[in-house]
């Protein structure tokens, strides 16, 4: 017996169910998410490279201008302090006017491909310092675990892909870069150009598609990552829906509360129909608040007998009516007012209540 429930308590704490969407929630406020470097990656290579398309031109005029400036300006001047000054602000000016669109296109593709993967999200969770990091112990089981080993084969793949596409690239161009030292040297570099880019955009799109497939297997290994165990789910449920103990003792203090507001309204009814000993229903006749009579308190057996002695210490006149006793405490509510078929009954005891006091009073 004592084997079983140790099973039983080892199966419940085994994570085999999927995580809940309070559980994906709360990690993905601590930054915890499904997202593959290597789709930024692969995305701002590919708009990179698809630029050259566009501004490819610009660039060749800027840079054959910077080389002209460099050769004409520059070559021939006096090495002096100001001048390497000079020299090198221009050249910065040059080159930040080259390289700016390129940084920017970068940059949209990055932030691109992290919207795509992971949607708007800020969390400070992941820039906090934790001491654990600087474990050696821990390190070493980083770098030494089945993830680190998964991550090298990876790489290993990616290397491979990528520069087998990109030699096939070169190889159907073969024939054309063995008569490069035949073309003029304009020729040439226009040839490189287009070669370059065509390598780019065939190893970004090669890059882009592992990307995509690295990116299905960081979602199948997050999703891995945050599965829970029964018992997870149990406690997650008390937080959420709260503990059924704690919510036991809110209901019974509430009918507690309930019952002492009932019973503070007894003395304010105008008859008490009983059961005599089960039922007892204390009705109230107010034009102000509504047009029949309504229950300010009911009970049955010992709620009965409470309300029976508080009706009699405050002279409240009991009616022994056992239909009437029963059929309203089925049928009313605390609060509301009787139903049409009452009106009769009911009127005749009030009225013989009020006959009843009148004749007291005189």
């Amino acid at each position: 017996m004592k084997c079983l429930k140790l099973n039983l308590q080892f199966f419940a704490g085994e994570k085999t169910e999927k995580a809940t969407p309070r559980k994906k929630q709360d990690a993905r406020k601590k930054g915890q998410v499904a997202k593959s470097a290597d789709v930024n990656t692969a995305l701002s290579l590919l708009a990179v490279f698809l630029s050259f398309l566009f501004i490819g031109a610009f660039m060749r005029d800027r840079i054959l201008l910077m080389m002209k400036g460099t050769f004409q300006d520059y070559l021939l001047l006096e090495l002096t302090d100001q001048n390497v000054h000079d020299f090198l602000l221009t050249m910065s000016y040059q080159a930040v006017i080259i390289l700016a669109p390129i940084m920017a296109i970068a940059l949209v593709a990055g932030i691109l491909g992290n919207y795509l993967q992971v949607g708007f999200l800020f969390s400070t969770e992941v820039l906090q310092m934790k001491l654990n990091k600087l474990d050696p112990i821990e390190g070493f089981k980083r770098i030494y675990s089945i993830r680190a080993i998964v991550e090298l084969c990876k790489s290993l793949l990616k290397i491979s892909f990528v520069g087998f596409v990109t030699f096939a690239v070169i190889w159907f161009d073969m024939d054309n870069i063995l008569r490069l030292s035949q073309l003029a040297i304009e020729q040439s570099f226009l040839f490189i150009s287009t070669l370059t880019v065509k390598m780019g955009l065939f190893a970004s799109a090669a890059l882009l598609f592992l990307s995509f497939l690295d990116y299905l297997y960081q979602r199948y290994d997050h999703e891995k990552n945050l599965r829970m165990s029964k018992q997870d789910i149990k406690d997650e449920y008390k937080k959420s829906e709260g503990d059924p103990l704690i919510k036991s003792k809110i209901k019974q203090r509430q009918r507690e509360m309930a019952m002492r507001r009932m019973m503070q309204d007894v003395p304010t009814a105008d008859v008490v129909i009983t059961n005599p000993t089960h039922y007892a229903i204390a009705l109230k006749y107010d034009e102000s608040k509504m047009d029949a009579p309504f229950v300010v308190a009911m009970g049955v057996d010992l709620i009965a007998q409470k309300i029976k002695e508080i009706a009699q210490s405050n002279d409240i006149m009991l009616v022994e009516n056992r239909p009437l006793a029963r059929a309203l405490y089925e049928q009313v509510e605390i609060g509301q007012a009787i139903p049409e078929e009452f009106f009769q009954a009911v009127a005749e005891i009030i009225a013989y209540v009020y006959q009843a006091k009148a004749i007291e009073r005189n």
